[in-house]
């Protein structure tokens, strides 16, 4: 399930090399892979969604959140935000909340305020306080 946390961000679970030409249709310009590889069985190889993504003209990038989110995974949200030029980014991970998360802080780096960020966190269905200390 695809989350909006604003018009220009989006966060999921793991998706599919399969359905990576569709998000092209829906104006996603950018794939920001939070999950590592071998996390769980079966799930496909950031280098099958990579290639997937150059296929559907899409840009890619990976960044592997393992143990708690870290000013330089914040920062590469920051730059794959910039990097999607005017359309759509999406940030997943194996359910969707570590993405969501990690661009709650790259928001708040960027002057969002902590209520802000909070509230697009809630409204999206994720839960804020596992970062409330850090905003």
């Amino acid at each position: 399930m695809i989350r909006q946390l604003d018009d220009r961000t989006l966060v999921s679970g793991q998706i599919a090399p399969h359905e990576v030409a569709g998000l092209a249709q829906q104006g996603v310009t950018m794939l920001v892979n939070n999950r590592p590889d071998g996390e769980e069985p079966g799930q496909p190889f950031a280098s099958e969604i990579e290639e997937a993504a150059a296929q559907a003209g899409i840009a890619y990038r990976f960044v592997p959140i393992m143990r708690g989110i870290g000013p330089a995974d914040v920062a590469e949200m920051q730059k794959a935000r910039q990097q999607a030029e005017g359309g759509k980014m999406l940030a997943f991970c194996r359910s969707g909340t570590r993405s969501a998360l990690a661009c709650a802080l790259a928001d708040r780096q960027q002057g969002a305020s902590a209520d802000e960020v909070q509230q697009r966190l809630t409204d999206a269905g994720f839960d804020p306080a596992p970062i409330a200390h850090l905003l």
